[in-house]
């Protein structure tokens, strides 16, 4: 599964590439219920540790089988939540690295909204369900919005590519609404556009990544994204 190619805005020798993971299904994914980062669960279950070690496959392939032109994974950073450490602690068996957890890839905080579908939330909070789902920067009380989640899962990127060797790649195990706002922050798009992103759990997406232009205080610029993932679900 070739990457696109295109010309890049960014030196290429200075590139690096991370690999953007979700977990696999826990039985909240399965009800479509929302799972945030305010609490450590759920775990995944038999079928997620499925996805999982066929996603660890998929990221043990790039550099070869899989994205032949992009560097082989060397290290390994996962969200601190059990469904993330769960599908990292399978990825890193594959690749022979040990996993480092970062706080700022945790899922958005949902608060009251933890353990409820989408219906249910609309019927008990419908003007600040709709407005944090349409706006991208409302939050909802004691949730946080996607702007938000995007702003310190951004500062976390930074902080990987930054730390990263030249032609490396990063593996980092996330959630939803972390990639989504990840890879809408990658793409330059407005915070409303991100929930229209499809991250399917255990998909791969790729952002290529390097030094930002002089005077833009240390950010990060983006060469390239591959936001169609791997999918690891068959």
């Amino acid at each position: 599964m070739p990457r696109p190619s295109g010309a890049s805005p960014l030196d290429t020798q200075a590139v690096r590439t991370v690999v953007l993971v979700r977990h696999g299904v826990t039985p909240l994914t399965d009800v479509r219920a929302y799972s945030g980062g305010g609490v450590p669960g759920p775990s995944l279950t038999a079928h997620g540790r499925t996805q999982a070690a066929r996603a660890a496959d998929a990221v043990f392939r790039i550099g070869t089988a899989l994205w032949p032109d992009l560097p082989r994974a060397g290290s390994l950073v996962a969200s601190p939540m059990v469904r993330t450490l769960e599908t990292a602690a399978a990825v890193g068996r594959r690749i022979g690295q040990h996993v480092r957890t970062d706080d700022r890839f945790a899922e958005c905080v949902f608060g009251e909204w933890e353990g409820l579908t989408p219906d249910r939330i609309a019927e008990r909070w419908p003007q600040e369900f709709r407005a944090w789902a349409t706006t991208g920067t409302a939050p909802a009380p004691g949730v946080e919005s996607y702007a938000h989640v995007g702003e310190r899962a951004w500062a976390g990127l930074r902080d990987v590519v930054t730390a990263a060797p030249a032609a490396s790649t990063t593996v980092v195990v996330a959630h939803t609404v972390t990639i989504r706002a990840l890879v809408g922050r990658a793409l330059d798009a407005p915070p409303a556009t991100w929930p229209r992103l499809r991250v399917p759990p255990c998909s791969l997406t790729v952002l290529r990544l390097g030094p930002a232009a002089e005077g833009a205080d240390g950010d990060v610029g983006v060469a390239e994204v591959t936001t169609v993932g791997y999918p690891t679900d068959r």
